[in-house]
């Protein structure tokens, strides 16, 4: 209890430092996801098109889920250095595996009936690509986007190691002067943040399954 307490009384006293850092985690986690997304979806378009492709893909995005985090925060670090860049980037990978899955198996579990029909209409497959598919694998794809956002934030706790700060950074600050305090200063906001997030996508998500269960009923 004194401890929760003291940690209160220490992010009162440096709030807008913490709120500074939570900035940073946000700025790094968002930009990952909306890089994972704009690249993930074309992925998994594309993997439906073709299955050697697929196969290729999804070993791919399965290898970087294999690599440690820090490790994958090194080897990118060799490349784009220190700071931002090298975070966003790891998260975008880490965070392109449940993007992929859930926008590949939403294309692909699409009604067949309500394909044909669009082909039928005269649709080029851009059109039943943008009309069909992807509005019915929507719900499937917001999942995706949901696991993939949760994954990037905790994960953004990490980026304190190539000097892009975020709440890491306070972590790590306890960490190295056994300061409790400073740790759950860091940690406390960075779970806020998981739990708020989790629960607006699925808000999210939520409303898409069911105007997507409403209009397949109505037809």
């Amino acid at each position: 209890m004194e401890l929760f307490v003291g940690t209160i009384g220490y992010m009162a006293k440096y709030w807008t430092q913490i709120l500074e850092l939570t900035g940073e985690h946000l700025y790094m986690s968002v930009s990952a996801i909306v890089i994972a997304i704009l690249v993930g979806i074309p992925l998994a378009v594309l993997m439906t098109r073709n299955r050697t492709v697929a196969t290729v893909i999804q070993t791919i995005i399965n290898i970087i889920q294999t690599i440690p985090s820090l490790s994958l925060l090194l080897i990118i670090m060799i490349f784009l250095g220190l700071g931002y860049s090298t975070a966003i980037v790891a998260l975008a990978l880490y965070a392109l595996l449940p993007i992929i899955q859930n926008t590949y198996a939403g294309l692909e579990n699409v009604d067949k009936n309500l394909v044909e029909a669009g082909t039928g209409m005269g649709m080029t497959p851009v059109q039943l690509l943008t009309k069909v598919k992807l509005p019915l694998a929507l719900p499937i794809i917001l999942a995706g986007v949901r696991v993939a956002s949760v994954v990037s934030i905790g994960a953004a706790t990490i980026a304190t190691f190539v000097g892009a700060g975020g709440l890491g950074e306070m972590i790590m600050r306890g960490i190295s002067t056994t300061d409790d305090q400073k740790i759950l200063a860091g940690a406390i906001p960075a779970a806020l943040l998981v739990i708020l997030v989790d629960l607006l996508l699925g808000l999210i998500e939520k409303k898409a399954g069911y105007r997507m269960h409403t209009v397949k009923t109505q037809k």
